[in-house]
């Protein structure tokens, strides 16, 4: 069953981003992880506050979304963001049948 990687980012230093951005896209590819949203624009329908800059990231699993996050290759990328950003990070399970609920 597929798996999720939300983030939602607020960036403090923009050359430190890209930084952080160019490892991460690189480990994410070398764990099969394809982004499906990166940044565009993002329009708040209901709820706030405001969303800040969105990441959407799929894997083919769970697992294999924690074992990137807890790879070698990204904890390389971690140095970079801790002063290059905040975020909130939500891992989420997708739906294995095609089934959709709310």
């Amino acid at each position: 069953m597929p798996a999720y990687l939300i983030s939602e980012v607020e960036v403090h230093d923009a050359a430190g981003f890209e930084t952080y951005r160019t490892i991460a896209a690189k480990a994410i590819a070398q764990y099969g992880g394809r982004y499906l949203v990166r940044g565009g624009a993002a329009e708040l329908a209901e709820g706030g506050p405001p969303p800040k800059t969105l990441i959407v990231v799929e894997f083919l699993s769970m697992e294999r979304l924690r074992e990137w996050y807890a790879s070698p290759e990204y904890a390389e990328a971690l140095t970079h963001r801790r002063s290059a950003l905040d975020r909130r990070l939500i891992f989420v399970e997708g739906v294995g049948d095609g089934a959709v609920g709310l």
